[in-house]
């Protein structure tokens, strides 16, 4: 499995950010901006959750479930196709081609989306996707984004999740305060693959600082073990609750770290939300400089006589 091609996307945009409010009282966070680059020397802002279905879709996943709660109608709207909008665009002489990629690729996936009508857990809204779902498939929140060059932390995830023969393999990383996170703790099995041998969530005394990054591959045994989970932590159905029963019974079950390289944007706290918009908009200007380097490496030297100018993706204060 060198990708994700046979696998179904799970999307989960969960209950309203709290800790977002007032601004997340009508808009998901999942549709908050983060900073890209359109590869013409320009920025764009795109919807945290697009940005995820597109990292995903890059690496295969053509089937998709998104699990959304009330009050997410926006992202049922952001992906339906609106021609109409793109041919006012045009009328307008402004180019829509931000819009007509991200629709073409919607056009060419199958999409379901599915309510979940109450706040009840991840791991409420992963069961959810039962019914649509058969196989090996990857999960991920929508709140939350993984920048890695040629995204590797997928292909790093999908070939450990095979060679292992694993039944949840799951990205981790190191934090300084884990009790805001699904712990894990484990055995090394090679250079930033572990074996797991127990998961908590939310911790008040955690015994490591490694995290659970919530992007995961599974095989339809999760579905047993969330039916025969009872609500933990908040009263909720726990999504790592019902990992760590995958472990009780000796199931593989297998943690990816998260490289040095490798960032995380989160959009969960006003904090964390500053941090990833000033994070993205690092990586983009990285990215752009490192694509410039490469054109003037293809491009025929110049004379002394005819300087090249180069334009910045914006300015250096």
């Amino acid at each position: 499995m060198n990708g994700f091609s046979q696998c179904k996307g799970v999307i989960t945009a969960g209950g309203i950010g709290f800790r977002m409010l007032p601004f997340s009282k009508e808009i998901p966070k999942e549709m908050f901006p983060i900073i890209t680059y359109n590869g013409s020397h320009s920025l764009e802002l795109k919807p945290l959750v697009q940005a995820i279905f597109e990292q995903l879709y890059s690496v295969g996943v053509r089937d998709f479930c998104f699990v959304v709660g009330r009050g997410k109608r926006a992202i049922e709207d952001h992906f339906s196709p609106d021609p109409g909008f793109s041919a006012f665009l045009k009328e307008k002489g402004l180019d829509p081609e931000c819009l007509s990629h991200f629709y073409e690729k919607i056009r060419s996936s199958n999409i379901v989306f599915l309510n979940q009508p109450e706040s009840l857990g991840f791991g409420d809204a992963v069961l959810l996707g039962r019914p649509f779902v058969r196989g090996t498939f990857i999960v991920q929140a929508g709140d939350t984004f993984i920048l890695s060059e040629g995204e590797e932390h997928l292909k790093r995830l999908a070939l450990m999740h095979q060679k292992y023969q694993a039944s949840a393999t799951i990205l981790v990383t190191e934090v300084s305060d884990p009790r805001h996170y699904g712990v894990v703790q484990g055995s090394p099995l090679e250079d930033g693959v572990m074996r797991i041998t127990a998961a908590e969530e939310k911790p008040e005394k955690p015994r490591t600082n490694i995290a659970i990054m919530p992007l995961y591959v599974f095989t339809e045994e999760i579905f047993n073990a969330l039916s025969d989970t009872e609500p933990g932590k908040n009263g909720e159905l726990q999504l790592t609750d019902a990992i760590q029963k995958l472990v009780t019974e000796g199931r593989p079950v297998i943690g990816v770290k998260l490289r040095t390289d490798e960032l995380r944007l989160d959009m969960g706290t006003p904090e964390t939300m500053v941090e990833a918009l000033r994070l993205s908009l690092g990586y983009v200007d990285a990215r752009a400089t490192k694509e410039s380097l490469r054109m003037d490496l293809d491009t025929p030297t110049l004379s002394a006589s005819e300087p090249k100018e180069t334009t910045p993706l914006r300015k250096q204060s």
